[in-house]
């Protein structure tokens, strides 16, 4: 995936979606001064994605390739919407903290899923991206 020209702004506007456009909001005030910006590409699984990224870093990878990527990443698919958190926390995903708290969502090692915003226990999902922001602050 790389940065796109079209801005997060853009892209909400396109989508017209109120749980993007909060979640969007949130996210952003709960990570102040970190990088906002659009990536879009083909992701893991080959499918093609357009992810608002919030905190903008770069890290070696398993074959040892410097990589960019996002800390925080919020995308709308079809039928619900993801969030992609990529910090961690003692050895594993911090995520793996706030799984069993977060209410009705589908959950892998770095990605969050859900229908809509009333699913979501949002002080709990706001709690973790808080803290993935506090990561890129150091």
């Amino acid at each position: 995936m790389e940065i796109s020209k079209t801005t997060p702004d853009e892209h909400l506007a396109q989508l017209d979606d109120d749980d993007m456009s909060l979640l969007d909001r949130e996210i952003t005030a709960r990570m102040p001064g970190a990088a906002r910006l659009l990536w879009e590409g083909k992701m893991w699984g080959g499918t093609d994605q357009a992810i608002i990224g919030y905190g903008h870093f770069s890290y070696k990878n398993s074959s040892g390739k410097e990589v960019e990527w996002f800390m925080v990443g919020l995308a709308q698919q079809k039928n619900y919407i993801s969030m992609y958190v990529n910090a961690v926390s003692d050895g594993g995903y911090l995520l793996d903290e706030y799984k069993a708290r977060l209410g009705k969502v589908k959950t892998g090692s770095a990605s969050i899923s859900f229908d809509s915003v009333s699913d979501v226990e949002l002080d709990v999902l706001l709690e973790l991206v808080e803290r993935a922001g506090e990561q890129l602050r150091g």
